[in-house]
C-alpha cells in the first residue's frame, strides 16, 4: 500500500496523485509539486489515503511543500500576469496575421514556462510568433492548439438547462458520446437540441446512459404485439420509460382503443437491445441533413475527444 494526495491544477481538470511524505495535508489546501511542465501550485482535492501499489503510476512523485502565504502571492501575481500576457499576444497574432483564436494563457508557478491555448481550423505556423514572444517575456513559449471542447471548458458558459457547464465545474474528462445514447433516451435527433455551447453532442447524455438501457430492456418495441392482462393482442402504440407503462392499441367489440398498462402488466418476449433505428429511405429530408449533422459532430468527437488541457 500506498499513501498519496489527490492534486488538481485548474478548475475540473484532471486529478494527479503525490506522495504526501509526512506533510498533514488537507482537502482544500494548496501544494507546490513538481510536474512534467515544471514546479506547479495545485489545490488538494482529496486527503491522505492508501491504495495498492499497482493503481498508482510510479515513480510517485512528492509534494514538495505546503503552500505559503508567499506561494499564495505568487500564484495570484502570476494570474495578474497572465492576463497582460493574453493582451500582448492577441497583439502579436494580428501583427503576424495568423489565423488562429486565442483563448488562454498560462505561466507555470515557477515562470520557467508561459502556455498559450487557441482553437484554429486547420495547421498553423506560429514559429515567427513564438520567437516574437520568447524574445517579450524572456522565458519559453509553447502554444498549444486545442480543440472547441477544451475552449468551452477554459471559458465557462450557461446549458440549455440554465445551470454553468459541467466541463468546467466538475468533469474532469470529456467522456465518448455517441448519437445511440440520444436515441436510447427517445432524444429529438435535432442538432440544435443536443448539442452544447462548444457545438458537439452534449456530455450529459452519457449521465444516464446506463439507466435508460436498462429500463429499456425492460421494455417492448413501438410497433411490437404484446398479451394484455386480459387475455387480448395489441400493438404498442408508445411506451414511457421512466415510468415503465406502455400505450397498446387493442380491439374490443370492433373497435379499437389505446389502453394504458404497466409493463409488468403485459406478456411478450423481450429484446436483449432496444431498437431505435430508423431506416434512412423513411426519414424526410430535414431529418436525413439533421442525422449526417450528427453523424459528423460524433466523428468529430471520435477523431479529437480528448482533452489537451492536461499534461502534468
Amino acid at each position: 500500500m500506498q499513501k498519496i494526495v489527490g492534486v488538481r491544477f485548474r478548475t475540473a481538470g484532471k486529478v494527479y496523485f503525490f506522495s504526501p511524505l509526512d506533510f498533514n495535508i488537507k482537502r482544500t489546501d494548496h501544494v507546490i509539486v513538481e510536474t512534467a511542465r515544471g514546479v506547479e501550485y495545485g489545490s488538494v482535492v482529496g486527503g491522505i489515503r492508501e491504495v495498492e501499489d499497482e493503481k498508482v503510476v510510479q515513480p510517485l512523485k512528492p509534494v514538495i511543500r505546503v503552500a505559503t502565504p508567499a506561494d499564495d502571492e505568487q500564484q495570484k501575481k502570476n494570474r495578474e500576469k497572465e492576463k497582460e500576457a493574453l493582451k500582448i499576444c492577441h497583439e502579436k497574432i494580428r501583427h503576424h496575421q495568423l489565423d488562429m483564436k486565442l483563448i488562454d494563457a498560462e505561466y507555470t508557478f515557477d515562470n520557467n514556462k508561459l502556455l498559450f491555448y487557441f482553437t484554429s481550423d486547420g495547421r498553423v505556423d506560429f514559429r515567427e510568433l513564438v520567437k516574437d514572444l520568447a524574445g517579450v517575456f524572456r522565458t519559453r513559449i509553447e502554444l498549444r492548439q486545442i480543440g472547441v471542447r477544451d475552449e468551452t471548458k477554459i471559458l465557462g458558459g450557461i446549458g440549455i438547462c440554465g445551470r454553468p457547464l459541467c466541463c468546467h465545474t466538475h468533469l474532469p474528462e470529456f467522456a465518448p458520446v455517441s448519437i445511440k445514447m440520444a436515441k436510447e433516451q427517445g432524444l429529438s435527433l435535432n442538432p440544435t437540441k443536443i448539442s452544447g455551447v462548444c457545438g458537439r453532442l452534449m456530455c450529459c447524455l452519457k449521465n444516464e446512459e446506463e439507466t435508460y438501457e436498462e429500463l429499456n430492456r425492460k421494455l417492448p418495441g413501438t410497433g411490437d404485439y404484446v398479451t394484455t392482462p386480459e387475455g387480448m393482442k395489441g400493438e404498442v402504440h408508445s411506451v414511457n420509460v421512466l415510468r415503465q407503462r406502455v400505450k397498446v392499441i387493442v380491439e374490443e367489440n370492433g373497435e379499437k382503443e389505446i389502453k394504458d398498462y404497466a409493463v409488468d402488466e403485459l406478456k411478450f418476449k423481450r429484446r436483449h437491445h432496444k431498437d431505435n433505428n430508423k431506416d434512412r429511405k423513411d426519414m424526410t429530408e430535414e431529418e436525413k441533413r439533421e442525422m449526417k449533422e450528427l453523424e459528423r459532430m460524433e466523428k468529430q468527437d471520435a477523431n479529437g475527444g480528448k482533452s489537451k488541457l492536461d499534461d502534468n
